[in-house]
């Protein structure tokens, strides 16, 4: 490999804040945040919001919406236009 031209290849510290869990796995991402980890170690930290300890692929579960679908809220809001149709 040629000297300068890669990125830093280290441990980092990715934390699924979804299912609070972390993953010490080694990465070139790029991040100012430093996190302790529970060996005692600092380490680079990088927040996710989906991995495989909280994707309905790999868990198996499937995750409630919280506002009901774009189709739902249409009929639901145009439901009574339907039987008007007198002339």
């Amino acid at each position: 490999m040629k000297p300068g031209i890669h990125p830093d290849y280290r441990l980092v510290l990715f934390h699924d804040t979804t299912a609070d869990a972390f993953f010490l796995i080694r990465s070139t991402v790029q991040t100012d945040k430093t996190f302790t980890h529970s060996d005692g170690q600092t380490y680079p930290y990088m927040t996710l919001d989906v991995s495989s300890a909280s994707h309905p692929v790999y868990t198996g579960e499937q995750r409630k919406t919280k506002s009901e679908g774009r189709v739902a809220g249409f009929n639901k809001r145009f439901a009574g236009f339907a039987g008007n149709k007198g002339a």
